[in-house]
């Protein structure tokens, strides 16, 4: 096990450098705008209310402004129609990139409709596609839908017993601190009336929406097996921040971050991320921001970034730094310095 070798403090101060690297480096507003919400501007600045209003007219939000459909969302929320061509394969998807680049419930309704439209499906005015023979799949869609209803808004009451059955599971599954996947099972039968031995995956991004219902000893409980688990074994791709290369560009660099940001969503991650915070510090490029290099479209990522509909000659340095930078904020938001440390990879 080693020390953490940057301070909370200076890495809060290189950050904020990069960030606004970042700032300097791209003209386009929506960029400029995020960048300063990262940071922490306030929101009464002239630099930042006149950019906000730039943003809200920006290509990017009037792409999802135009592809949002009367219901609010952008077609299927979680399975895509693979015969039709669109530009946001679900509104799941659509959302997150909404959320991703700073909208609020407030800007231009489309938030505001978005979660009319979740809410809908939660209360069965608007259908979504489920499975009648998957016992599974309806309480991990409305478990996704409540995740992010409280992305938007947080603590809506129309999420308050989805929350907490899922945290009588937690309670019951990570009782003595350890994850027992008996206790699970039984908990979810109890809860769902399924009977499958395979279950609903564990759902943390719902839980640390509400992180004070959860408890600091779940949560910690969480963290040790599915944050340890994504750090051996990657989180979707099996690419996972135990074996990051000496070189940071490559074909697949942008893959590592599905298991980078599902370990970042916990309090205390440091213990398993400190290292690859090192990682990206050294691997800025002149400019002291960052650029992956050529880059295979991934299924996910590909949609959470800010060139999609631009042709701008600096996208990928924009994009790679845009998403380098959302991790290490919430790297910041989310961590203790004086406890953090780094897993010995010797050991494994």
């Amino acid at each position: 096990m080693g020390d953490v070798k940057i301070s909370g403090d200076e890495l809060g101060k290189i950050v904020n450098e990069a960030a606004m690297k970042l700032f300097d480096f791209c003209d386009y507003p929506a960029v400029k705008y995020r960048i300063l919400q990262l940071v922490g501007e306030a929101p009464d600045t002239e630099r930042i209310k006149r950019l906000h209003g730039e943003f809200l007219h920006s290509d990017i939000v009037e792409q999802l402004y135009n592809e949002q459909d009367i219901k609010g969302g952008w077609g299927q929320f979680r399975s895509k129609d693979y015969s039709v061509k669109t530009v946001f394969p679900t509104s799941q998807v659509a959302i997150r990139r909404c959320l991703y680049i700073g909208l609020t419930y407030d800007d231009r309704d489309i938030l505001m409709l978005a979660n009319e439209y979740l809410e809908g499906i939660l209360d069965g005015t608007i259908p979504a596609k489920g499975s009648e023979k998957n016992e599974r799949a309806n309480p991990w869609q409305t478990a996704e839908v409540c995740e992010q209803i409280e992305a938007i808004r947080p603590d809506n009451p129309i999420c308050d017993s989805t929350i907490a059955q899922w945290n009588y599971i937690a309670g019951r599954a990570y009782e003595d601190g350890e994850y027992s996947y008996e206790r699970d099972r039984a908990a979810q039968h109890e809860v769902f009336l399924t009977r499958e031995a395979r279950l609903v995956p564990m759902q943390p991004a719902l839980l640390l929406k509400r992180r004070g219902q959860l408890g600091r000893g779940i949560e910690e409980a969480m963290l040790c097996h599915l944050g340890e688990g994504a750090y051996h074994n990657g989180y979707f791709w099996a690419e996972c921040p135990e074996k990051l290369p000496e070189e940071f560009v490559g074909s697949k660099t942008r893959r590592w971050f599905h298991s980078f940001n599902f370990i970042n969503q916990f309090r205390g991650g440091a213990r398993y991320l400190s290292h690859v915070v090192e990682w990206l510090l050294d691997n800025r490029n002149k400019d002291g921001i960052w650029d992956y290099g050529s880059q295979i479209k991934d299924p996910w990522g590909y949609f959470g970034n800010f060139s999609i509909n631009r042709k701008y000659a600096h996208n990928r340095v924009v994009d790679c730094t845009m998403e380098i930078l959302s991790f290490l904020f919430k790297y910041i938001e989310n961590n203790t310095w004086q406890e953090a440390k780094v897993p010995d990879k010797s050991a494994t």
